[in-house]
């Protein structure tokens, strides 16, 4: 089916071709979402709504004028069907049938007993049937502990997925086998994490999911060497935002350090560099260039979660980038 374009504004648009009788019921709930609603920022009326996350944004300035919004008419992206959704964090993909224990038939006429009897047997064969897979047994201990570890870091539904399909995957390659299931849950997150630039480390996942970091990080590394997964880096710019908040910077320091880093990520003195560190030495150096005095190098190595060697080691590549702020930084000694 072929996706046609929709400019709206200096965005354009992607849809499929629907029905007459969904154009209408689409058309108003578009003109509903893209009228309903101003921009906080730029205060304009031009917003859409998407249904894949949920969220109202401004057509002028790109702000997210509100999110976790359901879908007001049906997805235009699948065809009609009834039920929850397929997913891979489900043991058995959202595709098995659940046996209500209600002896009622659909029209909630009661059974006899005789029919009694058999659902039950019904229900128990189901019941062994799911319990007596191993498959399904591993699948269900370890969606359950990236259940968890989804509530404690707030990760979103698109990186469970990929973490879900990076464990399926490794089941099907026999990885797990001889391995903890924690370590793998961790193994295939952090590959998730750091696919979709989501600025969270291999401590921080373990800690959520009470699993060792060292056998993580080295089930992580027989998770990418068989299943052949790139190894990439997080951009700096995402541990700006994660460092100030931690060590409570302030907006304006916090825009110069992004501005900065801008320029720094050009010079091949940063090629190679750890970003959080790279993030963290740029943070302190606008903090030095602002003259804010109440913030030291350890409360930064802190809540950047690095050692002080490693920030003063990178902040030294920095004031060779920025001779002004090494002048201001002698100047207030």
């Amino acid at each position: 089916m072929n996706k046609q374009s929709i400019q709206h504004g200096k965005y354009i648009l992607y849809e499929y071709p629907a029905t007459d009788g969904q154009d209408s019921e689409r058309q108003s709930a578009i003109e509903v979402n893209t009228n309903s609603r101003k921009c906080p920022s730029c205060k304009s009326d031009g917003t859409i709504f998407d249904g894949l996350t949920g969220e109202i944004i401004c057509t002028t300035c790109g702000t997210v004028v509100l999110d976790k919004q359901e879908m007001p008419v049906s997805d235009i992206n699948a065809k009609s069907r009834s039920g929850m959704p397929s997913s891979l964090v489900f043991p058995d993909k959202g595709l098995s049938t659940v046996i209500t224990y209600s002896n009622t038939d659909a029209n909630g006429t009661l059974l006899n007993q005789e029919q009694i009897t058999t659902s039950n047997k019904i229900r128990y064969l189901d019941k062994i049937w799911g319990n007596n897979k191993n498959h399904l047994r591993n699948f269900k201990n370890a969606f359950a502990i990236m259940s968890t570890v989804t509530d404690k870091l707030g990760l979103t539904n698109p990186v469970i997925e990929r973490a879900a399909y990076y464990y399926r995957k490794a089941f099907d390659s026999k990885l797990i086998k001889g391995r903890a299931i924690k370590e793998m849950v961790v193994a295939s997150i952090y590959a998730a994490c750091k696919e979709m630039s989501i600025p969270r480390t291999l401590q921080e996942i373990s800690y959520a999911a009470n699993a060792e970091p060292i056998f993580s990080g080295r089930c992580y590394r027989i998770m990418s060497r068989k299943l052949r997964i790139s190894p990439t880096l997080v951009d700096a710019t995402s541990y700006i935002s994660k460092i100030s908040t931690n060590a409570q910077i302030s907006q304006q320091t916090y825009r110069e350090a992004v501005n900065m880093l801008s320029v720094a990520k050009k010079n091949p003195i940063c090629h190679g560099k750890d970003p959080k560190a790279v993030a963290a030495a740029v943070l302190y150096a606008s903090c030095l260039k602002r003259n804010e005095a109440d913030i030291s190098q350890s409360k930064i190595a802190t809540a950047g979660n690095i050692s002080i060697v490693t920030l003063r080691k990178r902040l030294a590549d920095i004031l060779k980038i920025f001779p002004e702020v090494n002048y201001m930084k002698t100047r207030n000694k």
